[in-house]
């Protein structure tokens, strides 16, 4: 019988503690039924969004009403996979909770630390004069805009053969937009970072919309219908810049 050395390494395998970069997953009510859909009205446009993250599910927010809540984990895994999300974990959950997780093969994990909001800077009221020596004009009022919908923040790359729209909203990406990649939105279009895909902004004909880049190296630009590709090269002015 072979008896292995103390202090002697494995050939085979090493085991060491690690850190992975994981999305938490704060669930607000135990209805999957609600869940998908608004899963749906977020992330419908795009599919692609996530690209199988681990996942941690959080059922703090639960506690407080719903905590004796029972949760079908293997709908809610499936329902999370079907968005190209791996949950691996739960945390935060009742004894019972916790114990329906483990059935569905979840590991039990400390909650996350999520980053706080800065709470918002205050700045002192300006002092109004004591005696004005005159009143200002009053301006003529104007009639109030229509608000737009919120812009649609992409803050990955966006990675070949994959297409991102921002249907009635401005898009804005913070990381590349690789070759082969198409970005397309209603309105703007604005790259924090290379844009060396496809962009198309003012889709349904806006020609007051515009595409904004930090480093501009597209395959393709269209502006509502009016296109130009690489083998038309930009301005210098413009190219790279």
């Amino acid at each position: 019988m072979s008896v292995a050395l103390a202090g002697q390494a494995p050939v085979t395998f090493e085991i060491k503690s690690a850190s992975l970069p994981v999305v938490a997953l704060l669930l607000k009510s135990p209805d999957l039924g609600q869940l998908e859909t608004e899963l749906e009205a977020r992330f419908g446009d795009i599919p692609d969004f996530f690209d199988h993250d681990p996942l941690v599910i959080d059922l703090s927010p639960l506690q407080a009403e719903h905590a004796e809540a029972a949760i079908d984990f293997g709908a809610l895994n499936t329902l999370l996979r079907a968005r190209r999300l791996s949950p691996m974990a739960v945390c935060g959950g009742s004894a019972g909770q916790m114990a329906a997780a483990a059935e569905a093969g979840l590991a039990a994990t400390p909650e996350p630390v999520l980053p706080r909001r800065r709470a918002p800077e205050t700045t002192a009221p300006e002092r109004e004069p004591a005696e004005p020596a005159q009143a200002a004009p009053q301006p003529t009022p104007v009639a109030a805009h229509q608000e737009l919908p919120s812009a649609l923040v992409i803050d990955r790359p966006v990675r070949s053969g994959q297409q991102i729209y921002a249907r009635g909203r401005d898009l804005v990406v913070l990381a590349m937009v690789n070759p082969g990649a198409e970005v397309i939105a209603d309105g703007h279009i604005h790259v924090y970072a290379p844009l060396r895909g496809r962009a198309i902004a003012g889709a349904r004909g806006d020609t007051s919309a515009r595409i904004f880049a930090l480093d501009m190296q597209p395959e393709l630009i269209s502006i509502a219908g009016v296109y130009r590709t690489s083998e038309t090269p930009l301005a210098p002015e413009v190219w790279r810049r």
